[in-house]
């Protein structure tokens, strides 16, 4: 059989070639017809099964937390709350009286209803929450079955499957485990998280692959690229040998990476930047240090909030806080509250469904209904703060009003906390600009905050009304179009002229180009996820800040992101990288 490529989405870093595996359930009986007599006994086995399950699903938390992995241990925390969640044991129970079916063929058919309710939400995030129901009630199923798991991984290979519950990723062998390829689901996805924890490289939305697979036969031989979402089946010997060439080059970076995280981010001529790095959870620190990273600069709280049944405690949240600050012991943290509502619905904010999310009640715009989100997130940040520096930063703000908000909501959380005298610590606010009316309007309140930072990846979108997720507006997207290297500039010098910092936490300082752009705008801090600090990093060191600015000029007379990117690419491609960085850094 020729070799067949499937393009899909990446999911988790890595290289992997190797046999396919395809896993798989037997599936659940079908559903049985009962008598009235029945219904009571099927309700009573149901909520028995879904008690055991919640039980089971406890232990793999704790197991999976043992072995390192807290936060993803959250996902099967939430999942234990699936299988004693009303909406679906309930449902259940309704259904065997309603249908007169047996408790396996109700707890499907309860969670089906559910599942494809939540598909049906905007947020890609959430969607893929759909699998965790379905997952959960499969357990519940097979338990009032009797049908235990069995080996599910003999040998070493790249498992494939349409989606792999969580439950199922979480106890492969991952010992045997090179990859996992699915045809179905998306980076999102917890089998993509836990992936990405265990560093195992991982494809998703591969269209064909199981057809594919299954026509070249059990064991025939599959590569896959973690990084760009290919998958081939059959691979000839050209491709084997470029793909390993591709892992060998993958290990070299890393070592390189790794080998100058001690290295300045500071231009040949001497000018310094502060380069941070972007975390969603605490686990995420470690790689960050390893990779040099001089502090954080945005870190996304939402792991806290998603996928439960209530709010997260202030104790939970202060220990969350504390885990990075001592991480970085003595580096500033950089807190972002809450960044959810609109397009990220949870279940717990009961919020209306919204024709223009994006443009919608989210972020700090929901302290007007619920401003104790935000005091007892803003409570746990002053508490976590008696162990570092810490900065909290509020997403959505548009102007002055919303920057009061905030600090009056940080007044009030700081002052219940000295009355109930429990220790805290210094807080520096700011804010997040990301619709370009904060900047516009900078001047009006910049100078009553400590800092401000810049959140590329909506301000683009608001600035060139350009939908995120729609891949047909691919050239609107690209961060140097003028329009927002200007709303860029404007920052810089609201920002001096209120004699506060300026950071930029977007995707955009992630990109080397682009980044060469931000320094040359006069940005002096960039946060990115910890992959691209070494990159950003050499790009800075090869550069001259006169060349840097007068390209930043030109680009922002410029009417395309096509001539400014062109410009940077040249500066890039001669990078000076490779020089001895001058006495003193």
């Amino acid at each position: 059989m020729a070799q067949v490529r499937i393009p899909g989405r990446a999911a988790a870093p890595g290289i992997a070639r190797g046999p396919w595996a395809e896993l798989g359930r037997p599936a659940l009986p079908a559903a049985r017809p009962i008598a009235a007599t029945e219904m009571a006994d099927e309700a009573a086995r149901l909520r028995n099964a879904a008690k055991a399950a919640s039980r089971e699903l406890r232990d793999l938390a704790a197991s999976v937390r043992d072995a390192g992995h807290a936060d993803e241990a959250a996902i099967f925390l939430a999942q234990a709350a699936i299988a004693r969640d009303p909406d679906v044991v309930e449902a259940a129970v309704i259904a065997i009286e309603r249908d007169r079916i047996d408790a396996i063929g109700a707890i499907a058919s309860a969670a089906r209803e559910t599942a494809a309710r939540i598909a049906a939400l905007d947020d890609e995030l959430l969607r893929g929450r759909a699998t965790d129901v379905l997952d959960v009630a499969d357990r519940i199923g097979r338990a009032l079955a009797g049908i235990s798991d069995g080996p599910l991984l003999a040998a070493p290979a790249i498992v494939i499957a349409d989606d792999l519950p969580p439950s199922v990723t979480a106890t492969l062998p991952r010992d045997r485990v090179l990859g996992i390829a699915l045809e179905g689901s998306s980076p999102t996805a917890h089998a993509a998280i836990l992936a990405r924890a265990y560093g195992i490289p991982a494809i998703v939305s591969a269209t064909g692959l199981l057809t594919a697979a299954r026509a070249a036969g059990s064991g025939a031989e599959l590569a896959i690229d973690g990084s760009t979402g290919e998958a081939i089946v059959e691979p000839d010997a050209a491709e084997r040998a470029r793909y390993d060439g591709l892992a060998a080059d993958a290990a070299a970076d890393r070592e390189r990476d790794l080998g100058e995280a001690d290295q300045p981010a500071r231009t040949f001529d001497g000018v310094d930047v502060l380069v941070l790095a972007n975390i969603g959870s605490p686990d995420d620190c470690a790689d960050a240090l390893r990779l040099g990273a001089r502090g954080v600069g945005l870190f996304r709280t939402e792991f806290l909030f998603l996928e439960r049944a209530r709010p997260p405690s202030e104790q939970e949240q202060e220990g969350a806080y504390r885990r990075v600050i001592e991480a970085f012991a003595g580096l500033p943290v950089t807190i972002r509250l809450l960044d959810v509502g609109g397009d990220k619905q949870i279940p717990y904010l009961d919020q209306p469904r919204e024709d223009n999310p994006f443009l919608g009640v989210r972020a700090l715009r929901l302290a007007d209904r619920r401003p104790d989100l935000f005091i007892t997130q803003l409570r746990a940040c002053y508490r976590a703060a008696a162990a570092g520096p810490v900065k909290v930063m509020a997403p959505m703000i548009a102007d002055a009003a919303d920057a009061a908000t905030l600090r009056t909501l940080a007044h009030e959380a700081r002052a219940s906390l000295e009355r109930d005298g429990l220790p805290i610590g210094e807080v520096d606010l700011g804010v997040m600009l990301e619709i370009p009316s904060a900047i516009l309007v900078g001047d009006s309140y910049l100078a009553q905050l400590a800092f401000a930072s810049l959140g590329t990846n909506d301000l683009l979108q608001y600035a060139l009304a350009v939908d995120r997720g729609n891949p047909a507006l691919d050239r609107y997207r690209d961060p140097l179009h003028p329009a927002l290297l200007r709303l860029i500039r404007e920052a810089v010098e609201s920002s001096s002229r209120a004699g506060i910092e300026l950071s930029v936490c977007g995707e955009m300082a992630g990109d080397p180009a682009a980044a060469l752009a931000l320094v040359g705008l006069g940005v002096r801090q960039l946060s990115m996820s910890a992959a691209s600090l070494a990159a950003v990093r050499r790009a800075i060191r090869g550069a001259a800040a006169p060349a840097l600015e007068d390209a930043a000029n030109e680009a922002l007379r410029g009417g395309t992101a096509a001539e400014a990117r062109a410009r940077f690419t040249a500066l890039l491609e001669s990078s000076t990288a490779d020089r001895v960085v001058p006495a003193g850094g």
